[in-house]
């Protein structure tokens, strides 16, 4: 295996989402990072992978991305995997990526599970050209976001919380209108998997009476006319 960096998807909940592909390369790496080693290595275990496993998360990337790049260098195949979905995607990876590139090491990304595209498809929203906002400001630039995307024409996709979801649409549908149609996904790909579909307001109504639990993907209809 020549030397390289493989950014590799993991499952968002079910465990036969991931690829055979993903299999063989993590069982080829010689050393695979985990954003949560604990998590990771139950994956890991499921699918016979004994690898030397290391830590790399948003919390220790900027100085641990430099003795990375020197592994690489000294000629180790390098395998990245968060703790679901494809790296680099509201998650690390960002920065591993340009110490590799940097150094002129080959980076492979391998297509496989995200929540962001299942939540699209399934929203019944217009699909051919989205944007993707990830989380929104917590607190400082949220507003300002939320302006700034008023008039988007394209459909929009969130992240959120659950404890912050309820907020997030009143939110929505106080700057976007609370017609606006959307759609709210959760615990995709697992055995309580839900997605319900209706105007800004009718979400946050309904998720007003019934708490949501699990991992949310929050899709908005564009400004039309």
């Amino acid at each position: 295996m020549a030397v390289k960096l493989s950014l590799v998807p993991t499952p968002i909940g079910n465990l036969s989402d991931m690829t055979y592909r993903a299999v063989e390369v993590l069982k080829e790496a010689d050393i695979i990072l985990a954003e949560d080693t604990r998590t990771s290595r139950k994956l890991l275990q499921h699918y016979g992978i004994d690898k030397p496993l290391q830590s790399f998360h948003k919390f220790n990337e900027h100085r641990a991305r430099a003795r990375i790049g020197e592994l690489l260098a000294a000629g180790k195949h390098i395998a990245y995997i968060t703790d679901a979905g494809t790296p680099g995607i509201s998650d690390p990876g960002y920065l591993l990526v340009r110490e590799a590139i940097e150094r002129n090491i080959p980076v492979e990304t391998l297509p496989g599970p995200t929540a962001l595209i299942p939540a699209l498809v399934n929203s019944g929203l217009p699909a051919e050209r989205f944007v993707f906002e990830g989380f929104l400001p917590v607190k400082k630039g949220r507003k300002t976001r939320l302006e700034f995307l008023r008039d988007e024409p394209r459909t929009m996709i969130f992240y959120e919380s659950p404890h912050r979801l309820v907020k997030t649409l009143r939110q929505l549908a106080e700057v976007f209108g609370p017609g606006r149609p959307a759609s709210v996904s959760r615990e995709l790909s697992k055995k309580f998997e839900e997605t319900r579909r209706d105007t800004l307001a009718g979400l946050a109504d309904y998720y007003e009476k019934h708490p949501p639990k699990g991992e949310i993907v929050l899709v908005v209809g564009g400004r039309r006319g």
